[in-house]
Order: structure tokens, then sequence, then C-alpha cells
């Protein structure tokens, strides 16, 4: 059995279109259930899914649980599908989840691809497909997991400065991006996990992550649990990427980068999320100033209003 698990947070129209891929290219070698769980989506996201795909198992929830608690929502429900399932088949082996952004669209023959290099493979506990932007071109999304000296520079304005070898290492890119290989982890849009690897390391973490670095979190204990993760690019996801994210561009600051500081602080001890903390709240002191100068200047000030109101907020939250 695979179960498809797809949290979904107001992207009606990104949500229509990912279902109906996996409608029309599914499992063909697996039986195929689906459950989408709503985060509250106030755009019609929940009845869209009830009208027109009535196969799917939906979870209507009343409050938006994040990435992390919509998709523990979703893995309580596939272990009740699955352990049915079980009860009329003695074979575990052939037990898979697949956690799916729903502003993603599978490619033809993707998910028997994952499935069968995981039923070939059973030492891997979890595999990450070749993700495509809309336009066709790749997406990066396999790595290796971060140091401190990668974290103080990946995914800030002072990353163009960073030291370019862990960069590079953190990123794979001494790997091909059509070679098939071990990684630490991949990004979170579309990780395809063998059911006995879940089972043994139990769901994602969503006390301490409502929504970025839980994945990373999750194959760190996966590979800690002596499990292999893979990059398997003959399988393709197109991928649009962040469209629910985006929606609320002070709030994903926070998000991304208190997740961050608590990634390091569970993997790496206090002295490490401290240190980072700090370097990551005096960056957003930096461009609060530099924003408020350009404001003054008359830079395009509705601009830099709304980000001097951003950074401000995340100044304010401490990061914590």
């Amino acid at each position: 059995m695979l179960v498809i698990i797809i949290v979904s947070w107001n992207v009606r129209e990104l949500l229509q279109a990912c279902l109906q891929s996996l409608l029309h290219f599914p499992a063909n070698t697996l039986q195929q259930e689906i459950i989408v769980v709503d985060n509250a989506s106030d755009d019609g996201s929940a009845e869209m899914v009830r009208d027109e795909f009535p196969s799917v198992h939906l979870i209507a929830n009343a409050t938006n649980k994040g990435f992390t608690g919509g998709n523990n929502d979703g893995l309580r429900l596939a272990d009740t599908l699955i352990a049915s399932e079980a009860s009329q088949t003695s074979d575990a082996t052939h037990q898979f989840l697949f956690l799916l952004n729903p502003d993603t669209e599978v490619k033809p023959n993707a998910l028997d691809t994952l499935s069968g290099y995981a039923i070939a493979h059973p030492t891997v506990g979890l595999i990450g497909p070749r993700l495509r932007y809309g336009d066709g071109s790749l997406q990066s999304s396999r790595r290796r997991f971060p140091t401190l000296l990668t974290a103080l520079f990946e995914s800030t304005w002072l990353q163009r400065y960073g030291p370019r070898r862990a960069l590079h290492q953190f990123y794979m890119q001494d790997q091909a991006d059509d070679e098939t290989c071990d990684v630490d982890w991949v990004v979170g849009a579309a990780m395809f996990v063998r059911y006995a690897a879940y089972q043994q390391i139990g769901p994602l973490d969503e006390v301490s992550f409502f929504m970025y670095s839980e994945e990373t979190d999750w194959c760190k204990r996966m590979k800690d649990a002596s499990w292999r993760i893979m990059y398997l690019p003959q399988a393709e996801v197109v991928h649009y990427e962040g469209r629910s994210s985006q929606q609320v561009s002070a709030q994903r600051i926070k998000l991304f980068n208190t997740s961050k500081v608590r990634y390091f602080a569970k993997h790496h001890g206090a002295w490490q999320a401290g240190l980072l903390r700090l370097w990551l709240l005096g960056q957003f002191a930096w461009q609060l100033g530099l924003e408020g100068v350009k404001w003054l200047l008359g830079s395009q000030r509705e601009m830099r209003a709304e980000r001097i109101r951003a950074y401000l907020s995340v100044l304010r939250s401490g990061l914590r």
C-alpha cells in the first residue's frame, strides 16, 4: 500500500492540480490511498476536495496546525489505513508513505519508480525525487546536514559572501543532478518514506517545529537509526515552490529562522544554537537599519516600510 499525505492551506487551484496528477499518474503496482489535510483554509479547498475527489480521505482542521502538525494528523490516519490493509496481507515490505506538498504535480511513472526502488533496496528509509520548477528548470533538493558554519550563511542575505567550499558541500554540488546517490536529507516538498522506518523513528516533531527544518530533523533521526536517505532523479515531481508560506512573509521569516535555531539546539547543543540565534538577530538588526535609512531617503517607501515591520517582528520574537 502507498498512502499519499498532502497538507494544504489556501492553495485551492494548486491542490486541485496536484490531486488530478495523482489520479492521472497513479501508482500501478501498489494500492494507492490519498489523504488531504486542510489546515483551516478559507478559499474553499476542503469543499473542492469533497465535491471533486470523493475517493480522497479529507481531514478538515479547524485551525492551521502547520506543515508538521498537519502531516502528523495524516500519519495517524495512514496508520489506520495501513493497519486495515495489513490485516489482509502479511507483506509489510510493500507499505509506504509519500508526504507531498499541495503545490506539486507528479510526473508519469514517478510513483512506480519510487516504490520500485524502495522495494529493491530494503535499507532505504526515505527517498527524494528530482524536483523541477513550473518552468521545467531544476530545483536543488538534496543536502548534507548543516554545520554551524553553513547555518551562519545559508539562506541569509550574507550567503553570497559565505564560505564557498562549505556551501558547495552543503548543497551537494559535487554530485551530478542526474546521479542516484545517498544524501543526508531532502527538501520536504516530496518525501517517499518506508512505513517501517517511520514506525521506528516516529512522527515529525511538531513540538519543536511548526514548519521548516522538520524534514531535516526527521532525516537526521532516520539516519541515526541506520536508515539510508536517497536522491532518485529518475522519479520527477514539479514543485511550484512556497505558494502557501509566501502568503505571510514576516511570519515565514520568523518560522524559518526560529526552526533553524531549534534544529541546532536539538542536535548540536545550546551553545551552537545560542551563537546562531545571536548571529541571525544581528543580521536582521543590520537589515532593519539599512531599510530605515533607505526609507528616510525616500527610496520605495511602501516596500521599505513593509520590510521594516517584518524585521521588527523578527527581532521582537528573539527567534525563540
